[in-house]
């Protein structure tokens, strides 16, 4: 009997499921978490709060399941960036969420190198990626500590590894898309070539072993949230496709081992890495869905969530509401519209 503690680490929320492979789900826990907007595209969240929502939530959803687990899994925001120290794991910034878009300066100053960058990542050069957030921060906040995305600090926590995987890598634009592997030239280019980055490790790879969740259990099953709903929808062919809402909305479809580029205005990256192969994916991003639906509630225009069909079946007289709180990613990337 395998049991396993998958946990999804979001913007919104980190979920902790505990499955079974003879009785399938078997406990459910969730923490809630609020970003902080500022002015100016700021989007931040309290790492500590990240760290405590994981291990609350994958400690209520042990206890609750009322049995020893076998492993565990998480899955991660892919572009949320934070600076912190190796040597005690203290953060040293906020945790600069992939809504953020402040880094627009630092993609303007790279445009003349926009179309080498896309053929290289499979990705726009946008402040919505990891790098851009990366370098602003640098430039802004630290040079102190190592600057990473959210998974390689919270696994950190719990294995003491300094490790990502290659889907959560290649959301960053410094991976090679073909080579499935950090690129030193592009690094250069957002003044990230000095900095150590985390060791690029496959999905279906134990980086380490943890006790926060009882006695000491593998971790493993590493992942961008989104490409995990891409496995979790059994999207595991070539030409399956899902569409995932949340905090936003996400259109994956895997490409299988082709990491075709989009024409259309879509980015492409590693679906994951298992088995000793790299499959791929295209996806399309809607920012702001159930955080639109949140700013409505906090106007007073809805209750709740359920009642969002009722308020748009309504006639509108022609007006139309785009959330674009966050910017319009594909195909149009344009950070600047709200």
């Amino acid at each position: 009997m395998t049991t396993i503690l998958a946990i999804d680490q979001g913007t919104s929320g980190t979920k902790a499921i505990v499955v079974d492979a003879e009785d399938g789900t078997v406990a459910i826990a969730e923490e809630t978490i609020r970003p902080t907007y500022l002015p100016g595209g700021g989007v931040e969240q309290n790492p500590h709060e990240l760290l405590d929502s994981v291990l609350t939530a994958g400690r209520r959803a042990v206890s609750m399941a009322g049995r020893t687990i076998d492993g565990v899994a998480l899955a991660n925001q892919g572009e949320t960036v934070l600076a912190w120290d190796e040597a005690t794991g203290t953060p040293l910034s906020p945790a600069i969420v992939w809504q953020d878009s402040r880094a627009e300066s630092i993609c303007a100053e790279l445009a003349e190198h926009r179309e080498a960058i896309a053929q290289r990542t499979g990705l726009v050069l946008d402040p919505y990626f990891s790098a851009p957030k990366m370098a602003w921060l640098r430039r802004n906040l630290t040079r102190d500590g190592v600057v990473t995305t959210t998974d390689t600090w919270l696994v950190h926590h719990l294995t003491g590894e300094f490790v990502t995987d290659a889907s959560t890598a290649s959301r960053s634009l410094i991976f090679d898309l073909d080579g499935a592997a950090w690129d030193g030239r592009l690094a250069d280019l957002f003044s990230l070539g000095d900095e150590r980055l985390p060791r690029i490790v496959g999905s279906d790879e134990v980086v380490g072993t943890t006790r926060a969740f009882g006695q000491e259990t593998p971790v493993a099953g590493l992942i961008v949230d989104q490409q995990a709903a891409l496995v979790a929808e059994a999207c595991l062919e070539q030409g399956t496709a899902k569409c995932t809402y949340g905090t936003g909305a996400f259109l994956l479809a895997n490409t299988g081992s082709d990491p075709v580029r989009s024409s259309a205005g879509l980015t492409t990256s590693v679906a994951w890495q298992a088995a000793g192969q790299t499959l791929y994916c295209v996806d399309g991003q809607v920012y702001t869905v159930a955080s639109a639906v949140r700013w409505l509630q906090d106007l007073g225009l809805l209750q709740s969530a359920t009642e969002i069909d009722a308020l748009v079946a309504e006639d509108s007289d022609g007006v139309m509401c785009v959330p674009a709180f966050a910017g319009l990613a594909a195909p149009w990337w344009a950070s600047e519209a709200m």
